[in-house]
């Protein structure tokens, strides 16, 4: 059984090994390509609705609890979790160190929502730098679109939408689909808007705390990272070493 802090006594197991379901990512996915203007089926996927539920029923399997590990750079990794408490699932994505107390919280999907929880380019930075020693999702565009509900930004680059298309046909979306999905996917998040994302040495997001260097804060009021630090309780060097392991610091 896994452990991450504060869930000791949940189910937790690897979910790594759901990847190569058929139906994965139209399971864990479709609801983030729905849009007002597309209302998305397993098709789009290049799977079928048998593949779609099989997936879904193990994603939310209440006596196992899957966790997906994305290790990277410096010994942490970015974890999404699901949790599936009867009547009130959600899927938590959080970052974790060994030498930390405990984990940092990056978003929270469910009816009481969290988010967003991570700037374009440090979910780009994460999908590229994995750390091959550790256990978890190694494959970048793999880790790309499991990270991928925890994005909010309002300046994506204009390659985003290639970007998030090229993983999407790389696990299997037919070619023809998977610029429009990608679309969808980027457009309109359904729990929350896209945000600003700032150092706090140049933005009042700090609270007139003396902030650590290197940190993004985000500015959506629904965030875990508006104004305050990604992890509570590390100290400025740790910090600077979550900051190299985003790819924001040194900044320039």
């Amino acid at each position: 059984m896994l452990l991450v802090d504060g869930f000791e006594e949940a189910p937790l197991v690897a979910g790594e090994e759901l990847l190569a379901l058929p139906g994965f990512w139209a399971a864990y996915l479709m609801w983030l390509s729905r849009t007002e203007e597309y209302d998305p089926v397993p098709a789009w996927f290049g799977v079928d609705g048998a593949d779609a539920d099989a997936a879904c029923d193990a994603l939310t399997d209440e006596d196992r609890w899957p966790v997906f590990r994305v290790p990277f750079g410096g010994g942490h990794t970015a974890v999404v979790l699901g949790c599936n408490v009867p009547e009130d699932p959600a899927t938590e994505y959080l970052v974790t160190h060994p030498e930390w107390g405990r984990h940092g919280s990056l978003a929270l999907v469910n009816g009481h929502q969290a988010g967003p929880g991570l700037a374009w380019r440090e979910l780009v930075h994460i999908a590229r730098t994995a750390d091959r020693a550790a256990p978890g999702v190694h494959a970048e565009h793999e880790r790309l679109l499991l990270l991928l509900p925890a994005l909010g930004d309002e300046e994506l680059p204009g390659d985003a939408a290639d970007t998030v298309g090229d993983a999407l046909a790389r696990v299997g979306v037919p070619g023809a689909l998977a610029p429009h999905l990608a679309a969808a996917l980027l457009t309109d998040h359904p729990l929350w808007e896209p945000a600003a994302w700032a150092f706090p040495g140049a933005s009042p997001l700090s609270g007139g705390r003396e902030p650590f260097s290197g940190i993004l804060y985000c500015d959506g009021v629904m965030s875990p990272r508006c104004g305050v630090r990604l992890a509570q309780g590390i100290t400025r060097e740790q910090s600077d070493r979550l900051a190299r392991a985003l790819g924001t610091w040194p900044a320039g």
